[in-house]
């Protein structure tokens, strides 16, 4: 998430915090350079609730994962459902001030937040994820989801019969464009004349509207399905209505049995780990990390019932040469890439750098419409 943003999603959360803590003994205070005596109190925030599937279950999969990997030397908290903003600032500061050695804040809207507290809290250390801004203190972490999408993207593009994908889009930020651009050009790396028709919410967690946006796109015609957005609404729909779907943070095959068609997963149980080991051996530094498949923070998998092996197996032979550095989803290996405009946007021969895929302000040929204002 991006900074222009930060008013508009703090509006997207309506949520009281609510407090769920591991164990009950208190971790040392020691040097910030120093090994930690165990356990280490690691603190979690997150935006919404911890629900089955999303977002927020996929970070609370990762603090999990942190427990089972570290056993006793950590004491993990967790604090759902947090505005943010004004009560983000309260929650972190609670959990600094209760002895909270590392603390994972796990939405854009708490970067500034986090970086106030952490001020006051020289020795705490701080991991802002979707932040852009470190210090020595706080460290930044966000996952290349486009590499996921352009993977979906291959996948809609051989399950479509009308060639029409639809897509639930939250903002026009930069982060979303990227899932929209890459999921198109997926698509139209195995269909050249794909199409994906786009509805913006201005919203993160709206199930009724996800539900509604979801609904309108197939109502047009559309046969498969992506979003970006909370919950899984949309693909609660796409069940219904017997249509295709990509689950977006976690597989939701549950709910779409036979709609999903495959799920883009966030997974970050290993960076949470590795951060946290850190911290306790005393390593731990500020850092900007921007991982994908590569480093096992992006997978797609959990294919449903649907999807021919020969169009899994095209996915994954996709998904490893994307870990392997050898498919890139914005490099314009044979021909020129174009906005729906027209415009060049890469050029033949050449791959968008990190700079400039985080500064993405158009719409990809295949897209439908333009970019709200």
């Amino acid at each position: 998430m991006y900074k222009n943003l930060a008013a508009a999603l703090a509006a997207a959360c309506f949520f009281s915090p609510a407090f769920s803590q591991t164990a009950a003994t208190a971790a040392a205070s020691v040097p910030a350079a120093a090994p930690v005596a165990a356990p280490l109190k690691v603190g979690f925030v997150y935006v919404t609730p911890v629900l089955e599937v999303g977002w927020t279950r996929q970070h609370d999969a990762g603090r999990r994962a942190v427990e089972a990997a570290l056993g006793a030397s950590v004491q993990t908290t967790r604090v759902e459902n947090v505005p943010e903003g004004a009560d983000a600032e309260r929650v972190v500061r609670e959990l600094a001030a209760t002895g909270h050695g590392l603390i994972f804040t796990t939405s854009f809207g708490y970067m500034e937040p986090t970086l106030k507290v952490a001020q006051d809290f020289p020795g705490v250390k701080f991991e802002s994820i979707t932040g852009y801004k470190q210090t020595p203190n706080v460290a930044t972490a966000n996952a290349r989801y486009y590499e996921g999408r352009y993977l979906a993207g291959i996948a809609a593009g051989r399950m479509a019969k009308s060639g029409v994908a639809g897509y639930v889009a939250g903002f026009p930020i930069p982060e979303v464009l990227q899932g929209i651009n890459a999921f198109t050009l997926g698509m139209r790396s195995v269909n050249p004349q794909a199409q994906v028709k786009v509805v913006w919410l201005n919203a993160w967690f709206d199930p009724p509207r996800e539900r509604d946006a979801a609904m309108a796109l197939f109502n047009e015609g559309v046969d498969v399905l992506a979003f970006h957005t909370a919950t899984n609404a949309a693909m609660v729909a796409a069940q219904e209505r017997g249509k295709l779907a990509v689950a977006y943070h976690s597989d939701m095959r549950k709910v779409g049995p036979d709609a999903q068609i495959l799920a883009v997963t966030h997974e970050w149980g290993g960076y949470y780990t590795e951060r946290t080991r850190a911290a306790l051996a005393g390593t731990w530094k500020s850092r900007n990390t921007w991982g994908g498949v590569r480093e096992g923070m992006i997978r797609v998998g959990d294919f449903g019932s649907k999807v021919p092996a020969d169009v899994q197996q095209q996915v994954l032979a996709a998904q490893k040469a994307v870990g392997a550095g050898q498919l890139h989803p914005f490099s314009a290996a044979t021909a020129a890439v174009r906005d729906n405009t027209g415009r060049v946007v890469i050029a033949r021969g050449q791959t968008l750098s990190d700079a400039q895929i985080l500064q993405m302000n158009w719409l990809a040929e295949g897209v439908q419409g333009q970019l709200p204002h």
